[in-house]
């Protein structure tokens, strides 16, 4: 008996691997050509089988997939007719999509699991059949139209099958180093399966390298990591200090080395200790949360000059300024440690200035 060629073309279209667009394509009239039949699938990512009508007239026709590929994988139009012009292609008739946490899920207790002996084997090598139904009586007297409008009536029962294929489904889980590779290997079976090994082995060092940046950022590095970056940028560690405040000191010693001596540096210092909040330029500087207010009255004038305003009786103390810090809650003042306080005031301030402290 003489099989006519299937009037129907599959393509198959893998999972996308990075800079490759690579789809086989397969004749369901040449089955000899095995390893054209396998479609690698990535769980979460989508593996499509694309229709094309190769003959020479319209054709309606009807898809159905057989074999031990789950039902949930694949969707598409399989329960209505595709209607395709001469050469036209259903990019997405068939459309595999595994479960993105399909191995994360194989841990769990009640997952499908095939027995194989004295062990249990994870199923991950599927076979399916794709099976094209078409009437030929419709398919002959079908006038044409546009590719937008479905046929009149949907093909006639008893439905005859034209055309069969038989897809490899190979379930893999994604490997980066299969984009190191040139697009003739990534579709190898073994070759992903070989690269595996290796990247089981080296992944955690990769990971490692690709999240450095996190062990050199005060935030998020370890806590036995902080002395270093402390030491690395050469500042001294307060043991008074908790571990978030060491964080946000160390990240930040490299603006309050710019600022040391400043109002503006003592503020911030200040408030990365208190977590008092840094108020706006247009708040009255005796209104802030934290106050830094410089006495710039004079004890002795001649001329004209007003009591109280521009010039105080006793004179006053040259270089002198007055730190008042203003919680919204008591329990909030109540935490404050006013030696360490001091000692930020100490450390800020001018060597040849005086201070007055008040906590409210």
């Amino acid at each position: 008996m003489t099989r006519h060629p299937s009037p129907v073309a599959l393509k198959l279209t893998p999972s996308p691997v990075p800079e490759t667009e690579t789809a086989v394509q397969i004749t369901l009239a040449n089955p000899r050509e095995p390893e054209s039949n396998e479609l690698l699938l990535h769980p979460g990512r989508q593996g499509e089988i694309a229709a094309t009508n190769v003959g020479d007239r319209p054709l309606s026709f009807l898809l159905e997939v057989k074999g031990n590929v789950p039902p949930e994988w694949y969707a598409g139009p399989l329960e209505q007719p595709i209607w395709l012009e001469t050469g036209e292609t259903c990019e997405r008739a068939i459309v595999l999509e595994a479960p993105a946490d399909f191995f994360e899920r194989s841990l769990e207790p009640g997952f499908a699991i095939e027995p194989e002996g004295d062990r249990a084997r994870l199923p991950i090598d599927y076979v399916a059949e794709v099976l094209i139904y078409t009437h030929p009586q419709a398919a002959d007297n079908a006038a044409p139209q546009p590719p937008s409008q479905p046929p009149s009536q949907p093909p006639p029962q008893p439905r005859q099958l034209v055309g069969y294929q038989v897809f490899q489904i190979r379930l893999r889980p994604p490997s980066p180093y299969l984009s190191f590779l040139p697009a003739l290997y990534r579709e190898v079976d073994f070759v992903g399966r070989f690269l595996a090994i290796i990247e089981q082995a080296f992944d955690p060092v990769v990971q490692t390298m690709d999240e450095v940046w996190a062990y050199l950022d005060p935030l998020t590095a370890p806590e036995a990591l902080l002395p270093f970056l402390a030491h690395w940028i050469g500042w001294t560690i307060d043991p008074r200090w908790d571990t978030q405040q060491q964080r946000r000191l160390i990240r930040n010693a490299v603006t309050l080395y710019r600022w040391h001596g400043t109002r503006r540096g003592l503020r911030f210092y200040l408030h990365l200790y208190t977590g008092l909040p840094l108020d706006e330029e247009g708040v009255a500087e005796s209104e802030k949360h934290i106050a830094i207010e410089e006495v710039f009255s004079c004890g002795f004038a001649l001329g004209s000059t007003t009591l109280g305003q521009d010039s105080m009786l006793g004179g006053g103390r040259p270089y002198h300024f007055n730190v008042t810090l203003r919680c919204d809650r008591p329990e909030q003042a109540a935490q404050l440690d006013e030696s360490a306080i001091r000692a930020i005031i100490e450390q800020q301030k001018p060597a040849f200035g005086t201070y007055d402290l008040s906590i409210s």
